[in-house]
């Protein structure tokens, strides 16, 4: 009997995608340093882009599946919410805070990933110096007037096409608002989105699979060219340099739940340390929503706001993770010898709160919208590969500060509509 137990708890140990990421990438830097300390300097250059593809190979069934995905998600979140004038005096409050919430977290990951600028000088993804300065001056000169012309799809065949993932998301938009003016009608389309939404979930699923091996070429690739102690040095300042941004992120929220909840605030604090611990644990806010759902009805908080918060904040309010979105995608930028201005910085903040709205509660969500805003500033998506060893640290922290978010608005809202 014990033997049995213990081949399926290793079975479920290899089994888990965070091991075999880290195993892929503790092999991939073992075989890039042997390359590195054997192999003359161009045939480590040529080993390091053969290996690569398997890197490319993984980016590019990321990219497959973005359009798609956004277009459904969005659509269906955005329809079931129902007419903008009907979502009345709770969901305008709602909506109000995340939007308000979401941004505050975009910008604190913005400020500290400037700061810190742990990305800067490592050249840790491959690009021609040419081409970064022509990616620079490109994005410098990306105007306000260059802006709106870029979000308004002349086509969304085209658009999907291209992975033009803004105007997916303005096409989107006016998708699920037009549907849910109609009403009752079009609950067969929405449901057909629905189910189509989570086959595409389903799908992405089987593309992390291949996670792994696309680490593994992305390490062995850049260890065969670069030193061992530059790369631990990099990481260490990159998780570092996220943890002081995370610390920051929970102060703000911290402070701001002590200012609506004065005392009552230590009691939730004390009610949901449990789903804290559970999501930290788990990387998964969403295996929470249950448990969450009931502490937040002992705090106080009435079964209808519950209800109706939760899964929308769930859907819009992924405080921790938005952070991390414009920490990851400025830092890979760093990495490639790009430099963005604080305007085009601003832009992609304000693609991140858009694009990230459509995708929520996705499997490793974050890096599906890195990804995606990446390619859309001309940023090298290749190096979401070279963050993934350490994503699950990152999302672990983010997990956590996803459900605080969360609970906090609920309970803010709750408040509110108490005074009411």
């Amino acid at each position: 009997m014990k033997v049995i137990e213990t081949q399926e708890t290793k079975k479920s140990f290899l089994g888990n995608l965070t091991v075999q990421i880290l195993i892929a990438m503790l092999l991939g830097a073992v075989l890039g340093v042997f390359i590195h300390n054997n192999y003359t300097p161009e045939a480590a250059k040529d080993f390091s882009g053969y290996i690569k593809m398997l890197a490319t190979i993984f980016i590019r069934l990321v990219q497959m599946i973005i359009s798609p995905l956004v277009f459904t998600t969005l659509v269906v979140g955005i329809a079931k919410l129902g007419d903008i004038k009907s979502v009345g005096r709770i969901g305008g409050k709602a909506l109000g805070w995340f939007f308000t919430a979401s941004f505050i977290s975009l910008l604190i990951g913005m400020f500290w990933v400037n700061f810190f600028q742990p990305g800067i000088g490592i050249q840790l993804i491959d690009i021609d110096p040419t081409t970064a300065s022509e990616v620079t001056e490109k994005t410098q000169n990306f105007s306000a007037q260059n802006f709106v012309e870029h979000i308004i799809p002349k086509s969304i065949v085209e658009a999907m096409a291209t992975n033009e993932i803004l105007q997916i998301v303005i096409f989107s938009i006016f998708f699920g608002l037009a549907a849910a003016s109609i009403g009752d009608f079009t609950k067969p389309v929405i449901n057909a989105l629905d189910k189509t939404s989570h086959i595409i979930l389903k799908m992405v699923n089987y593309v992390m699979k291949f996670a792994p091996l696309g680490v593994f070429g992305a390490i062995a690739g850049v260890f065969a060219t670069r030193d061992v102690s530059d790369l631990l040095i990099t990481y260490a300042k990159f998780f570092g340099s996220f943890l002081v941004g995370i610390t920051s992120l929970w102060v703000v929220l911290l402070f701001v739940g002590y200012i609506f909840l004065k005392g009552h605030m230590t009691t939730l604090l004390k009610r949901i340390v449990s789903p804290l611990i559970i999501a930290f644990g788990t990387t998964s806010s969403e295996a929470v929503f249950p448990k969450l759902t009931e502490e937040l009805e002992r705090f106080g908080i009435k079964d209808k706001i519950v209800s109706f918060m939760l899964p929308l904040g769930y859907s819009f309010n992924l405080d921790g993770s938005m952070m991390y979105m414009t920490f990851a995608s400025i830092f890979i930028a760093q990495a490639s010898g790009i430099q963005l201005d604080l305007g085009t910085q601003m832009t992609m903040l304000l693609v991140l709160m858009l694009t990230s709205k459509g995708i929520a509660g996705v499997p490793r969500a974050s890096l599906v919208v890195v990804a995606a805003t990446c390619g859309m500033f001309d940023i090298p998506v290749e190096g979401i590969a070279l963050i993934l060893p350490i994503d699950h640290f990152c999302d672990m922290f983010r997990s956590a500060t996803n459900v605080l978010g969360n609970a906090l608005a609920t309970s803010v809202v709750g408040k509110w509509e108490k005074e009411d």
